[in-house]
């Protein structure tokens, strides 16, 4: 037991944080522009296709010669910096009653905020100036700053990220930029040769060379950050170099050509061990795609429960296969259950693509958006059947969302003062300056309550109500709520619930 922590604890994400280091653990494109070679059309028998963008034919080089395929590439990684105030450099002794009941209300809450300073890399995947890299790089950020491979800089903003996949689409203001074309990652072949691009330690315009060791690797690095889990988990694995800096940076074949986005290390030091973790392109694709038009993504669901087979789960479910997904359960008015896939199906394709593991199987559905329909082929008392499944969204429907800001909440907020903190007894909160319809008039929430707490998390300023509410509209739960404590200029406490559930209103 105590060997398989060591291995989970080994995954960590590949961005450094100074200043207090925190280490997580866990183009396609041409000079036409972004949005020009979008590909969402449908193929034989009305089945959708993967959502995305064209991308060139894939030919392995046979020769090693990386030299062209750096030359090509390296102009366009970029180095991010990400840069956030600390609100309080001892949370925990903060929240701890016995360390109040012998120092009193003192903590960190005093403390002069420290900048922390993050650092990652980025490609650019248009010419005007767009940019993906890791969601770990950018996350929880106040200022984001890219140099290029020719030393400018420029303030980036960002255009939507996505925690499930760990993927973010930033935007920086230039022109005539260079790009790197998006290669097929499904292409790839095991053995086959691919170049690591990036800024490790800070170093600038870094190349590595390796092998694909592994495609559709499912790490099972279980919770990821704010609680979430990184859901999509169908890595290439490759034992390019590839250390912290490396986050969001390129993997390119020997054609110069992207075929994943750096994330991820398997190590017990923090810097690499031998093995390296891309997410391949075509999931970066899809979700780009979707932050850009939506500034969301539009993920779509099968409805199922999924499980790997191997000799213990075949021997527990009398399973008579050696390559697919099981389905223990099929989910209520789900399209799996629409279509006619039973539990105890095995699935095994999609879209005639093979897919031999529940990683494989999570990559081929991430290509879709609620609405498309796809050919689910399974075997079922050792037959092979094909099904017509209409993908649906976690909300049990086919409707696209679209991201939204925090002024759906209908209320302004302002910092404390130090006077009020003083009277009211209080280390830390935002008050409530302003109420207009919206969703904290209907929870019944009036003007001037200060907010000390949401889920459970302490609430020091404006950004953290912010921070707060865009992780929980992101992500997948089926209940989206604030719950939200806290006390009124007289004393009065307060607790309530502001529902966020239809706050992605469809377009």
């Amino acid at each position: 037991m105590e060997n398989y922590r060591r291995k989970l604890i080994g995954f960590i994400l590949v961005a450094i944080v100074s200043s207090g280091i925190s280490i997580g653990v866990y183009s396609l494109l041409n000079n036409t522009g972004f949005a020009s070679t979008k590909n969402n059309t449908e193929i034989d028998g009305g089945f959708a296709r993967p959502v995305g963008y064209a991308i060139t034919s894939h030919s392995p080089a046979i020769e090693t010669d990386f030299t062209k395929a750096a030359e090509s590439t390296v102009n366009a990684v970029v180095s991010i910096k990400s840069t956030s105030t600390s609100k309080n450099q001892y949370p925990n002794m903060q929240q701890d009653p016995f360390f109040e009941f012998f120092f009193g209300q003192r903590g960190g809450g005093n403390m002069k905020p420290q900048p922390r300073i993050g650092m990652g890399s980025g490609v650019i995947i248009s010419n005007d100036g767009y940019i993906v890299t890791n969601n770990h790089v950018i996350d929880g950020a106040d200022e984001l700053e890219v140099t290029l491979n020719d030393n400018r800089t420029f303030n980036a903003k960002l255009i939507g990220a996505d925690p499930y996949s760990d993927l973010a689409l930033i935007k920086i203001d230039a022109k005539d930029l260079p790009t790197i074309v998006f290669g097929d990652s499904d292409k790839l072949k095991i053995g086959e040769w691919v170049l690591a691009v990036g800024n490790p330690f800070q170093l600038t315009s870094t190349v590595t060379a390796g092998i694909v060791s592994a495609k559709a690797r499912s790490l099972g690095m279980g919770q990821g950050q704010r609680g979430g889990r990184l859901g999509i988990e169908s890595f290439i694995q490759t034992d390019a170099a590839v250390n912290p800096g490396n986050s969001g940076g390129a993997l390119v074949n020997t054609n110069g050509e992207l075929v994943g986005i750096n994330t991820a290390i398997y190590s017990e030091t923090g810097n690499y061990a031998g093995y390296s973790f891309a997410i391949p392109t075509s999931i970066v694709s899809k979700v780009i795609t979707d932050l850009k038009q939506y500034g969301t993504v539009q993920r779509a669901y099968l409805g199922v429960s999924i499980i790997d087979i191997n000799s213990e789960t075949a021997k527990q479910f009398g399973i008579d296969a050696q390559e697919g997904v099981y389905i223990p359960e099929v989910e209520d008015r789900s399209g799996a259950m629409e279509a006619g896939i039973k539990k105890g199906d095995i699935i095994i394709a999609i879209n005639g693509i093979k897919v031999k593991n529940a990683a494989a199987l999570q990559e081929q559905i991430s290509r879709y958006r609620p609405g498309d329909k796809v050919k689910v082929t399974v075997i079922r008392n050792k037959e092979h059947k094909d099904y017509s499944v209409v993908l649906k969204n976690r909300q049990g429907n086919t409707s696209i969302t679209k991201a939204v800001n925090i002024n759906t909440l209908g209320a302004a907020f302002k910092e404390l003062s130090d006077k009020t903190r003083k009277e009211l007894n209080i280390r830390y909160g935002v008050q409530v300056d302003g109420i207009k319809e919206g969703k904290i008039q209907k929870s019944g929430i009036r003007n001037g309550f200060i907010i000390l707490r949401i889920n459970n998390n302490p609430v020091t300023s404006v950004n953290d109500v912010e921070e707060i509410f865009n992780s929980i509209v992101r992500s997948d739960s089926a209940d989206k709520v604030m719950f939200i404590t806290g006390i009124y200029p007289n004393g009065k406490n307060g607790y309530y619930a502001v529902d966020l559930n239809d706050t992605a209103d469809p377009k």
